[in-house]
C-alpha cells in the first residue's frame, strides 16, 4: 500500500482562494470536530507527526493564496506605507502577541523558530570567555546558533544531561544549579524537550537565571499551539516559537518574542527599523505567510488554549497507554501529569532499526511518526493534534504491534 499527498492542479487553489476572498480571518471548528476533512491529508493517511510539521488547515491556506492574489493586484500599493496587506501583518503580530501573553511591540514575526535563536545569538554582545549553558537534548534548530558564537566570538558552552527517562523537575533545576558559573551569560532550553515531550520547569530556570545575572532563551518550538504559553509568566528574556507546527500556521513563519527588560542586551537586527515585519531591516517578508500566521493564530484562539490542552491529553494518555503495553516498546515519556504533553516517545529493540519501522508503519499501513534521532534514541515519536481521534490513535498502535510481532 503507497500513500502519497494529493496534488490539487493551480487552477483549483486559485479557484477555491477567489470564491472565499474572505473578509475576516479563518474560522475554527471547535475542539473535538476539527477533522482531518479540514486538512489536505492524502486519503487514508493517519498523520501522528505535529512534532516535526503540523497540516495547514484549508481555511488558512486560503488567506495565504487569496492574499497572493490580492497583491499583484497592485503590488506597491498593496504592500508598502499604509498598504492593507502590510496592515495585516501588523494584525498578526497583534494577534500572536495575545497568544503569547505579550505585547506586540515586543514581537518579531521570522521564519522559523531557528531564525528566531540565530537572530538572539546574533543579536547579542559577547566576549571571549563568557559561556551559555543549554542541555544536550535541545534541537539543532536551537543549538547551532550556540555553537556559531562559540566558534566565532570565543564563548564557551556548557552542557546539562538530560536522559529521555529524567522525569524529575527538581533533578533537572538542580544540575542547572550545579552547572552555573559566575560567566554565565545566556541559559537556552526548550520548554518542550523535542525527544520525548518532556515540560521543562522553564518559570524555576528562568528565575535562576536572573537570580544569577543571566538571559533565559526558550526554544518554545514544540509549545505554541499545544499548551497555554505565556512568556511573561514564564519569566524568559526571548522566547522563540514556530509558526509551522501546533499552530499549524504556514510552513516558513515563526516567532520572536524579546522581553522589554533585555531589549538593550539582545537586538536583532531585524528590529533597526522597528518591529513591524515589512520594514527597512526586514526588507519584504513574505507577506501572504504572515497573513496566513494571523488566520493560524486566531483559530487556535477561538478554539482556546485550554480546551486544545485539554483535548492532547486525552489523545496523548491513549497513546502512553497503548504504547506501553506493546511488546518490545519502553516509553520513555514521562506519564499522563504536569510535565506530560502530547509527544510520546518509545525505544526500539536493538536488534529494529527506527527508520525501518517508520519506513513500514507509512508504507504498508500508512501512518506517518517521527523517527528518533539516533544521537537520542533508537526509537519513534508519535504527537497527535485535534484533527486526529481515538480511531487514528488504535490504528496506529496496532500497526506499530503488527510490525513489532
Amino acid at each position: 500500500m503507497s500513500f502519497s499527498p494529493r496534488d490539487p492542479s493551480r487552477r483549483t487553489i486559485l479557484a477555491a482562494a477567489a470564491l472565499s476572498a474572505p473578509a475576516g480571518m479563518a474560522a475554527a471548528a471547535p475542539v473535538g470536530t476539527d477533522t482531518g476533512a479540514e486538512y489536505l491529508f492524502a486519503p487514508g493517511l493517519v498523520y501522528l507527526n505535529t512534532g516535526s510539521a503540523g497540516p495547514t488547515p484549508r481555511a488558512v491556506m486560503d488567506h495565504v493564496v487569496q492574499t497572493m492574489i490580492e497583491i499583484e493586484v497592485n503590488p506597491v500599493r498593496m504592500t508598502y506605507g499604509a498598504g492593507p496587506i502590510r496592515l495585516q501583518t501588523d494584525q498578526a503580530r497583534e494577534s500572536a502577541a495575545a497568544l503569547l501573553g505579550c505585547a506586540a511591540q515586543d514581537l518579531l514575526i521570522t521564519r522559523s523558530t531557528t531564525e528566531a535563536m540565530n537572530s538572539v545569538a546574533q543579536g547579542m554582545r559577547f566576549e571571549p570567555g563568557d559561556r551559555v549553558l543549554t542541555t544536550d537534548q535541545e534541537h539543532h534548530g536551537g543549538s547551532l546558533c550556540w555553537t556559531y558564537v562559540a566558534r566565532r566570538r570565543g564563548v564557551v558552552v556548557d552542557v546539562v544531561p538530560i536522559t529521555p527517562d529524567d522525569h524529575d523537575p527538581q533533578v533537572i533545576i538542580d544540575r542547572f544549579e550545579r552547572a552555573m558559573t559566575p560567566d554565565t551569560k545566556v541559559v537556552s532550553v526548550s520548554h518542550v524537550i523535542t525527544t520525548t515531550g518532556y515540560l521543562m520547569p522553564i518559570p524555576e530556570i528562568a528565575a535562576m537565571a536572573r537570580s544569577r545575572g543571566a538571559l533565559c532563551v526558550v526554544d518554545g518550538a514544540q509549545a505554541l499551539g499545544q499548551i497555554p504559553v505565556d512568556v511573561t509568566a514564564l519569566g524568559c528574556h526571548a522566547y522563540a516559537a514556530s509558526g509551522h507546527k501546533w499552530l499549524m500556521g504556514p510552513k516558513g513563519t515563526g516567532l520572536l518574542y524579546v522581553s522589554p527588560d533585555a531589549a538593550e542586551a539582545i537586538q536583532p537586527i531585524q528590529a533597526e527599523d522597528g518591529r513591524r515585519f515589512l520594514s527597512e531591516s526586514v526588507g519584504m517578508g513574505c507577506l501572504p505567510l504572515a497573513v496566513g500566521l494571523r488566520a493560524a493564530t486566531e483559530a487556535m484562539q477561538v478554539r482556546g488554549m485550554e480546551s486544545v490542552a485539554a483535548r492532547l491529553s486525552v489523545l496523548r494518555n491513549r497513546v502512553w497507554r497503548g504504547m506501553r503495553d506493546i511488546q518490545g516498546l519502553d516509553v520513555v515519556s514521562t506519564p499522563l501529569g504536569p510535565h506530560a504533553t502530547a509527544m510520546v516517545a518509545a525505544r526500539l529493540p536493538d536488534a529494529l532499526d527506527s527508520r525501518v519501522l517508520v519506513d513500514a508503519l507509512r508504507e504498508r499501513h500508512g501512518v506517518v511518526v517521527k523517527m528518533s534521532e539516533k544521537r537520542w534514541l533508537n526509537g519513534i515519536r508519535l504527537s497527535p493534534h485535534i484533527f486526529n481521534t481515538e480511531v487514528d490513535i488504535d490504528r496506529a498502535l496496532s500497526a506499530i504491534r503488527t510490525e513489532l510481532g
